[in-house]
């Protein structure tokens, strides 16, 4: 047991009144125990510009243990690396919802016993005052109501099971194509890359449908896959991730916890921050994720794949990870990365050829965003298009090459660069070690800098 609060579903203790008698000690032992049995969530942590994010495992995740209670499994996203990660136990999706009864049960049981010490006081009689009304809506700023927002959305959402080499594993996936093609994160279908079998459950139905892998994609953390035998689907509609600026609504849908295939939950926020860096990886991997939208929505461990919306129902970004614990034990809150609808569209093509990218772990050594009108408009950036370098990281091959803040990287190679999307692609290719020549714009100059790549600092 940990002294952690509980993510979930959490008792509230009630006050009994003087005509109430007090809770026994078997209720309320039930109900603590309740309160502490579910998991912690994965992790990534928010730092400043300045440093390179921390280091986030998306392989596994440790799973505390009640004796009342069997946690839910969890899939697709994980601590920092500096917590313990024991290897998860196994179970099926049937104890995970049992589990969840069990604890709603005891609540229940609570508000219930109080509820009827308070009638039989009363001389056996209770007057309640009810109202017929429908329960009001959420509004997104825009006008949108979220259940509007989520009827529109939720055909185009499939939650998706992995089988392979001994592990489970659960993430979301979205629909792109009328005939099954589905977008999501490299590492939910991780353990069915060398064999194994991947089922998808469409959002309303109970029906487990099989899919095939298409391709694969790393260093992005993106991967295609297949409904088999299908047609007449409904594809999600992409937006415009490069025009998000920090404070727009956002809408996120997923398969969190994987507590139940085919009925995702849903969490709405903002965006809270653009170009961030996020390391993440398993104890034997690591990727570094570069551009990434920040959000205050809530990311659970299942919603990996599934879809950051914009106010008008339009994908912005792939939910992929959060932060959680750093190494100082410091807590973060609501701190969830997605990467942007602008990658994932750059990599389709690719990904439908069916090829596979491999990752050499070549790293400039900056984090990077996508120059936008609104940010030429406020740093009077020279240039209309670029990779906009946020900030450098000590000890690399940028810094020693004497790379700014505020740069804007405009080629590499001679190859133009309009995105920070297209730096990926480049150096995806190359290998630590290699010397690359960066074009960049400083204020009003044209400068050609020599860069040596390296790797991704540990820490």
């Amino acid at each position: 047991m940990t002294d952690e609060p509980d993510d979930g579903i959490e008792a509230i203790p009630i006050e009994p009144t003087p005509e109430e008698p007090v809770v026994d000690d078997t209720v309320a032992a039930a109900a603590a125990a309740s309160s502490s049995s579910a998991p912690n969530t994965d992790a990534h942590s928010e730092h400043d510009v300045e440093s390179i994010e921390p280091i986030v495992d998306v392989s596994s995740m440790p799973v505390p243990m009640e004796p009342t209670f069997v946690a839910p499994p969890i899939v697709d996203v994980v601590p920092l690396s500096s917590q313990p990660t024991p290897a998860p136990a196994k179970r099926s999706l049937w104890s995970t919802r049992l589990s969840l009864l069990l604890v709603a049960a005891l609540v229940g049981g609570l508000a219930g016993h109080y509820a009827s010490d308070s009638s039989s006081s009363k001389g056996g009689g209770v007057t309640i005052d009810a109202v017929t009304n429908k329960p009001g809506a959420a509004y997104l700023p825009n006008g949108m109501s979220i259940p509007k927002l989520i009827v529109k959305a939720l055909p185009s959402i499939v939650s998706i099971d992995v089988k392979g080499s001994g592990e489970e594993d659960q993430g979301t996936g979205m629909i792109i194509t009328k005939n099954g093609l589905v977008i999501t994160n490299n590492h939910v279908i991780a353990a069915a890359v060398n064999s194994g079998t991947i089922t998808v459950t469409r959002s309303g139905s109970t029906k487990t449908l099989p899919a095939t892998l298409i391709g694969t994609n790393p260093i992005d953390d993106v991967a295609l896959i297949r409904i088999n035998n299908v047609s007449g689907l409904t594809p999600v509609t992409f937006g415009d991730s490069n025009g998000l600026e920090v404070g727009d609504a956002v809408v996120a849908i997923g398969n969190a916890l994987g507590l139940a295939a085919g009925t995702p939950t849903v969490t709405s926020g903002i965006v809270s921050a653009l170009g961030r860096t996020v390391t993440a990886g398993s104890q034997s991997t690591s990727e570094t994720l570069n551009n990434m939208i920040q959000t205050d929505a809530a990311i659970n461990p299942g919603n990996s794949g599934g879809p950051l919306l914009d106010s008008s129902g339009n994908v912005v970004g792939m939910n992929t990870a959060v932060a959680g614990t750093l190494p100082d034990g410091t807590s973060a809150q609501n701190i969830g990365f997605a990467i942007p609808d602008a990658t994932i569209e750059s990599l389709l093509k690719q990904l439908k050829a069916g090829e596979s990218i491999v990752n050499h772990g070549a790293f400039i050594g900056v984090e990077i965003t996508t120059e936008t009108p609104s940010l030429q408009a406020e740093y009077h950036f020279t240039v209309s298009s670029g990779a906009v370098v946020m900030s450098v990281i000590s000890g690399t091959g940028a810094a020693t090459a004497g790379m700014k803040q505020g740069d804007i990287i405009v080629g590499i190679n001679h190859t133009s660069v309009g995105s920070a999307q297209d730096v990926g692609s480049i150096t995806s290719a190359l290998r630590p070690g290699d010397v690359i020549t960066l074009h960049i714009v400083r204020g009003s100059k044209h400068l050609d800098i020599k860069v040596t790549l390296g790797t991704v600092p540990k820490s």
